[in-house]
């Protein structure tokens, strides 16, 4: 967050303008989350499968606890309902999906006896795991999305990258 803060200001330009620079570089410091993801996979031994669902459970709670356990606790135990609660739960579980898939294209990237016929879906997955919110942002910016349409929208990429992974994951593992 430090480094987000020095080197990539807020945003001073008009209201509606979408600042199409800082914000694919901001997504770009998610490829340090790659790395870290990486270290954490690699620090612990077993099984491929072990170490992604380990590694993509603990980052998956820890951004749960961290963005979104509060302000659901805190709201959603008020009087009145409100349906951006439900949409955060959907979100969550969304966002499960999402890194589990993203750790296990880092855990296939990182492979050494990735074959050659493998390493280009499994690069372009990976950067679609890193960019996927800046393409998000921009998809619902463009097209002036609702929160609803936007969710659904994100349902759908994160099934497809994850299921395009969950293909290349199978077939890797059951080549070997």
């Amino acid at each position: 967050m430090l480094f987000l803060a020095t080197f990539f200001p807020t945003w001073e330009g008009g209201a509606g303008v979408y600042d199409f620079v800082g914000e694919f570089m901001k997504a770009t410091v998610d490829l340090a989350d790659l790395l870290g993801l990486h270290l954490v996979m690699s620090r612990n031994a077993g099984k491929g499968e072990y170490k992604i669902m380990v590694a993509a459970m603990g980052w998956a709670t820890a951004e749960l606890v961290m963005s979104r356990c509060i302000p659901l606790w805190v709201g959603a135990r008020g009087i009145e309902f409100d349906w951006k609660y439900i949409q955060m739960s959907f979100d969550s579980n969304i966002s499960l999906v999402h890194y589990i898939a993203m750790a296990a294209v880092v855990w296939m990237f990182t492979r050494y006896d990735l074959p050659k016929s493998f390493r280009l879906p499994v690069t372009v997955l990976l950067g679609l795991c890193v960019y996927k919110a800046f393409l998000m942002e921009l998809f619902v910016h463009v097209f002036l999305l609702g929160s609803w349409t936007a969710l659904l929208v994100k349902a759908v990429l994160t099934g497809s990258i994850s299921l395009c992974s969950l293909f290349l994951f199978v077939t890797l593992v059951h080549s070997n």
